[in-house]
């Protein structure tokens, strides 16, 4: 059996980086679902596709704009045209033209479910391939809540939910985090009537308080019942739909449970075993700064499957950090600045250290923030709502964390980003000029306050 050079398991986002970057050497993919991964078809694109549709309609309803709009269409007509719009950027999540690229760049494609049965080789539905090198890329799978009768009630993980075409009248999201606070956000605007149901004290509990708090009061705006402390301790299917029962003692009647508990790292009947890895269920694949899985010397992983920074910008991040390091260019990871957002409206975004998480760090972190209404974008855009949080390590006078709420903050955020990765020091950031008017102005007047306090 000739070995191949590269076997990577798992098409997903970051198995792209990898395949496009080794094109001097014999690249084998094994994929059972989507070349692509989750993210194009079912997840990141489509439900970005659903908001900007759901913001585009809501705009008829904002006294700025409605004397440009002759007419809004009904909530159930938007839910529509927004779902046909979606099928027409996922390609009706036909991977095929992906699969064509794939193999355009010389590496071949093998549809199946690969498993490694010993070392140095995978099987995939049968047949045995030889590698070199392993790339694992398997992504991760929802995590179902263990609540007494939701097996047979009405659901849908959020992968089925941004593939369906139906319209529930009424949706109880399991989970506060960015995914259920996405789709709680976008079955609201579009009509549906949502309650969220979040075991946590706070939504997306990892963020700084004023981002929780911002959050829940986001939601409540567009209708959003929140219920935070309390969880679903039991269901049963109705007429309509399904009841829950929530710890507080109350109920939740809906047509439909969106799962958005979270997700675990897909590692079930992997084989890992076989190159002496252990992975328990649920449990993330182990890797060292340069992205090789630990205990191995010829297998890497990319993606949700290590349990870090669930993104896909970091699967991509990763699988070029992979790519360099097959290709002899030794290579680390740093994960210190990689972004977070939520992709309401207003947007999320954020990265590094939150105030409290600086402070687990043993980092007495200095603290300065701005408005969003504090910028002339603002008055443009008609959209005030935001504010901006920077923290910052006095004792090398940088950047270690960054949140804001608004005013694009999913594209200038990275401004910061780098600011944190490449350690630049506050005062040499705060000289930084942003053209006028935008919302990126916003950084200039609180650096210059945080430059002024780490000077003092």
């Amino acid at each position: 059996m000739e070995p191949t050079d590269i076997v990577i398991v798992g098409a997903g986002a970051g198995a792209k980086l990898v395949w496009t970057s080794v094109q001097d050497r014999s690249v084998v993919v094994v994929e059972k679902g989507l070349v692509g991964g989750n993210c194009p078809y079912l997840a990141c694109v489509p439900s970005k596709a659903m908001l900007r549709s759901a913001s585009v309609w809501g705009l008829a309803a904002d006294d700025q704009f409605r004397g440009l709009f002759t007419g809004r269409s009904e909530p159930a007509v938007a839910y529509r045209q927004a779902v046909a719009r979606r099928e027409r950027i996922v390609h009706g999540r036909n991977d095929s033209a992906t699969a064509a690229a794939l193999e355009k760049t010389g590496a071949r494609l093998l549809r199946g479910t690969g498993r490694v049965v010993r070392p140095g080789v995978v099987e995939v539905d049968g047949t045995q391939v030889a590698y070199r090198d392993l790339v694992l890329n398997t992504g991760s799978v929802p995590a179902t809540p263990e609540v007494p009768g939701l097996d047979a009630v009405p659901t849908w993980t959020t992968e089925q939910a941004m593939s369906a075409g139906e319209q529930p009248r009424s949706v109880a999201v399991i989970g506060g985090g960015p995914a259920g606070c996405e789709l709680a956000y976008l079955f609201a605007v579009l009509g549906s009537r949502v309650t969220i149901v979040q075991r946590n004290p706070r939504l997306i509990p990892r963020e700084e308080p004023e981002a929780s708090a911002a959050m829940a009061e986001r939601l409540g705006a567009v209708g959003v019942r929140v219920r935070l402390g309390d969880q679903a301790t039991s269901a049963q299917r109705t007429e309509a739909g399904a009841r829950l029962t929530l710890g507080s003692g109350d109920h939740v009647e809906v047509e439909r449970v969106l799962l958005a508990a979270g997700r675990r790292p897909h590692t079930d009947r992997l084989g890992l075993e076989a190159l002496g890895v252990q992975v328990g269920p649920g449990e993330a694949v182990e890797i060292d700064e340069h992205c090789r899985v630990v205990g191995t010397e010829d297998v890497w992983a990319v993606g949700d499957v290590t349990g870090v920074a669930p993104f896909t910008h970091t699967a991509h991040y990763q699988g070029r950090v992979v790519a360099a390091n097959l290709t002899g260019r030794p290579v680390r990871a740093d994960y210190r600045a990689v972004p977070r957002a939520v992709y309401t409206t207003p947007v999320l975004a954020a990265i590094g250290h939150t105030e409290a998480s600086a402070r687990a760090a043993g980092i007495e972190p200095a603290v300065a923030s701005a408005a969003v209404g504090d910028t002339v974008r603002s008055d443009t855009e008609g959209s005030a709502d935001g504010w901006l949080k920077l923290v910052a390590d006095p004792r090398r006078g940088t950047l270690v964390g960054a949140t804001a709420m608004g005013g694009y903050a999913e594209e200038w955020i990275s401004e910061v980003s780098l600011a944190v990765r490449a350690e630049v020091p506050v005062a040499a950031h705060a000289d930084v000029v942003h053209p006028f008017p935008t919302y990126g102005e916003i950084l200039e007047g609180a650096l210059w306050r945080l430059a002024a306090q780490l000077a003092s």
